[in-house]
């Protein structure tokens, strides 16, 4: 009787088990396939495939938030609400449900709900490059440009490979008295996401920022920096000043105008200067990247990619197809080479005067 006893709760437990494990794969299934209808966009069958997930695992957060999501991508931002809420107060809650709330409080209209939750999303995640992002897009709603400058710098000091601040950074900086920073924040967006409608909208204000940048000499008037100052781990420093001194060198240069032959001499002459004043105390990881490919022998090919579509596109598309082989050198260099900005080197003092209002 102890025998058979035992063998039977064996049994039961081995097919309780069993049965776990064939629920939780049928689970995964399911979510699997509510997830491929979510992804072409047919959020009905998602949102019925996630819920018969959920009747197998209904405490699974990833598919709550999914389902949530999906009501949100489909428009019923009530649905949507009531789901993902009480996700924000679970001890699962990760930087993506914190953004899929704020997107439903903002399509909602809840601002200062939307405001609150992102400053408490930001307490948990200080470190959130998609957060800073997504709050400084809630702060420019409200017209706060200052704020929301702030906000997608921090994210560029927090989380330096997340390109979406970069993106937002430089076109803010657009509408300041202050391209440097277009410059040097659109080149790295650039090369972060390279092929996107938004590459093209910073391609050419990386462009129009060369020319402001040489068509006001005062832009380039400088204090130099103590010359054994070295950088602090946030903050100027010295890094724009010195930056100033050494473009404005390079102003001869542009007599004829600012065209791709003058960009690819200046920025050459502006490496070659910088690593003998500044490199040291300025590390910065687009100046090593603009350098490696200087040594390659692929810096014109790069420039071609960074300006020639928004400066002639005819003309870009004439000089790759005759160039077809270094320009395919350049391409693959650049895939398998990808500049990966690194932390520690920010240099923003966050000052910020707007000069359009054209935002």
């Amino acid at each position: 009787m102890h025998i058979r006893s035992s063998l039977l709760k064996t049994i039961f437990i081995a097919g309780v088990l069993f049965s776990q494990t064939v629920f939780g794969q049928d689970a995964r299934e399911l979510f699997n396939t509510a997830t491929g209808f979510q992804r072409t966009g047919d959020y009905s069958n998602a949102i019925l495939v996630f819920n018969q997930a959920l009747q197998l695992e209904p405490d699974n957060f990833e598919t709550k938030k999914q389902l949530g999501y999906t009501f949100y991508l489909k428009g019923d931002l009530n649905r949507a609400k009531t789901i993902i809420e009480p996700l924000l107060n679970s001890k699962e809650a990760d930087v993506q449900v914190y953004q899929i709330a704020g997107n439903i409080y903002v399509s909602r209209e809840d601002w200062k709900v939307a405001q609150k939750m992102y400053e408490k999303a930001l307490r948990k995640f200080p470190e959130s490059g998609e957060l800073y992002n997504d709050n400084g897009n809630l702060l420019m709603n409200f017209k706060m440009y200052d704020a929301a400058l702030n906000s997608w710098l921090k994210g560029i000091e927090k989380d330096p490979t997340f390109p979406g601040n970069y993106y937002n950074a430089t076109k803010t900086y657009s509408f300041s008295n202050n391209p440097m920073w277009c410059i040097l924040y659109g080149e790295v967006f650039m090369n972060m996401e390279s092929f996107t409608t938004r590459t093209a909208e910073i391609r050419n204000i990386l462009l129009e920022s060369y020319k402001r940048l040489f068509n006001d000499p005062s832009l380039l008037n400088s204090v130099l920096p103590d010359e054994g100052k070295k950088k602090g781990r946030s903050g100027d420093s010295g890094f724009s000043q010195a930056y100033k001194q050494t473009m404005g060198k390079q102003i001869s240069v542009i007599t004829g105008g600012v065209d791709l032959d003058a960009l690819v001499m200046v920025r050459t002459r502006f490496l070659l200067d910088w690593d003998n004043s500044y490199a040291s105390n300025y590390p910065d990881a687009l100046f090593d990247f603009q350098r490696k490919m200087l040594k390659e022998g692929l810096f014109d090919a790069y420039n071609q990619w960074l300006f020639g579509p928004a400066i002639n596109q005819a003309a870009y598309r004439g000089w790759t197809a005759l160039h077809k082989q270094e320009y395919d050198t350049f391409s693959k260099y650049q895939r398998n080479n990808p500049l990966k900005p690194r932390p520690d080197e920010y240099y923003n003092d966050g000052k910020f005067s707007l000069v359009n209002a054209g935002y």
